[in-house]
């Protein structure tokens, strides 16, 4: 069953209230971009065909939260649990996965604003010898340009094998650099932009070096607590989540075979790369307030915001991902895939707009692609308002 429903106070009250205090800015991402001043409303019937869609093509449940200023959408369908049927709800907690990584790079941006962390310094100026090149600095690993090998790519060349071999496990973050580093680099530092997990183990090592804090007190110290997001939690190296939540189905890499429940696991091979639990209404508050500057100085969020074309239609700063819909506008968050869960959050460039749309399902390129319409319904309103080209595609885009 599909359901939309509409109301104001849905977002964390100061929140809400510094919002209404930022003039709108047309949502784009630099100087002359093709987008009108103000957006158009949200298309909710187009944002429940596209959850409809995940869900015939294999997801158990589709959800999404649009906060626009203080009013918030919502939209469901399907399941958040195969067993006892429950309606998946945009109230369901979830593990967000990649999307992990923006509160990775947010925590690294303020040590930046407090003057014990240099973006352009080697990482092994903080980690003696922990890297084989001194030339890997801090801003190419936030950045994906570091060259250093994904692990997790070796890890879950099967998908089933792969997750039950790591479900329970409990690595050291340097385990996990050691893995990258059996195998030879990518590229030079700072040549090309190459997705790799094993950058954000280094960022989660560089915040636990220079706080003194494991990375979970960080996040709840730096961005949990003064946003008050009653739904976030870092648990590792404890398998559940807490709540209410949405059980995360695995889709094994053979055609016809049953959905694996992934919902019970450590996320020890991701930590700080991809083992955030969040809800939508937590990473709409997130994503609009970061946009917003309510996390660091706006000097680090422009650090931030310096982007390296990735596709035709994406980029990516620091943690971040811009991705440019086909009605000229842009939107800026992070994408995340952690077994049993797919997760879109992004936000306009002024913060006044933000989508989570999340299926409990993974390793479905189909239902990947279609979520991605997602952002489409949400920021470019009803097809044929201000489009100007096909929604991009999402099937090969990394979390």
């Amino acid at each position: 069953m599909v359901s939309v429903t509409m109301g104001r106070g849905a977002v964390l009250a100061a929140v809400a209230l510094s919002l209404l205090a930022v003039p709108a800015r047309a949502a784009t991402g630099g100087p002359g971009a093709p987008v009108p001043a103000a957006l158009p409303a949200p298309d909710t019937a187009g944002l429940a065909a596209v959850l409809r869609s995940a869900v015939a093509q294999g997801a158990p449940g589709a959800l999404a939260r649009i906060d626009d200023r203080g009013r918030a959408y919502r939209v469901t369908q399907g399941v958040a649990d195969r067993a006892t049927r429950r309606p998946i709800s945009t109230d369901d907690r979830f593990r967000i996965g990649s999307v992990t990584k923006t509160f990775s790079a947010v925590v690294l941006l303020q040590l930046v604003d407090e003057h014990r962390l240099s973006l352009d310094a080697p990482v092994n100026r903080y980690l003696p010898d922990l890297l084989p090149d001194d030339r890997i600095t801090v801003r190419h690993v936030l950045g994906h340009r570091s060259g250093l090998y994904d692990y997790s790519d070796d890890m879950f060349a099967s998908s089933v094998s792969g997750f039950e071999a790591v479900r329970k496990k409990v690595f050291t973050y340097r385990q996990l650099v050691a893995l990258s580093l059996k195998k030879p680099r990518t590229n030079a530092p700072g040549a090309a932009y190459s997705y790799s997990n094993t950058n954000f183990v280094v960022a989660g090592l560089l915040i636990e070096k220079l706080t003194g804090q494991s990375v979970r007190t960080a996040y709840e110290n730096r961005v949990i607590g003064p946003l008050k997001l009653k739904d976030t939690f870092y648990v590792h190296p404890d398998t559940a989540i807490p709540g209410r939540y949405a059980r995360g189905y695995l889709t094994p890499d053979t055609a016809g075979a049953p959905l694996v429940d992934a919902t019970a696991q450590t996320v020890s091979w991701a930590q700080s790369a991809g083992a955030v639990i969040s809800s939508a209404r937590d990473l709409d508050v997130f994503y609009g307030a970061l946009l917003r500057g309510k996390l660091m100085s706006a000097a680090r969020l422009a650090e931030m915001e310096r982007f390296t074309r990735v596709t035709g239609t994406t980029a990516y700063g620091l943690g971040l991902r811009r991705r440019e819909l086909s009605c000229g506008v842009r939107v800026y968050g992070h994408t995340g895939a952690v077994q049993g869960y797919y997760t879109y959050a992004f936000s306009t460039k002024d913060g006044g707009r933000s989508l989570t749309a999340v299926a409990n399902t993974s390793n479905n390129a189909e239902v990947l692609d279609t979520l991605a319409g997602a952002l489409e319904s949400a920021f470019c309103g009803k097809p044929g308002a201000s489009r100007r080209a096909p929604v991009p595609s999402a099937g090969t885009l990394r979390s």
